[in-house]
């Protein structure tokens, strides 16, 4: 009972973090399109996000998918979105 109980949780661990990769690249593409849209965003602001962007595709290319979220969802809310 407990190698089951072991082998499930290793394997949701592991279907959770692909999840995760495949939400990047979704969430790169939302910031892009909303650049793209010309925000009523100041310069630093326009700048911060761009920034954010960029470390977050960054983060996704090495792996570490949560932190590339997390750096994303920092972009997305200045954004507004």
């Amino acid at each position: 009972m407990t190698i089951r109980a072991t082998t499930l949780f290793v394997g949701l661990m592991l279907a959770s973090a692909s999840a995760f990769a495949f939400h990047c690249p979704a969430d790169m593409k939302k910031i892009d399109a909303a650049i793209s849209a010309d925000p009523k965003l100041s310069e630093a602001q326009m700048s911060e996000v761009k920034k954010l962007r960029a470390e977050g595709e960054t983060l996704h290319k090495a792996g570490k998918h949560q932190d590339s979220v997390d750096t994303l969802a920092k972009a997305m809310k200045i954004l507004g979105i």
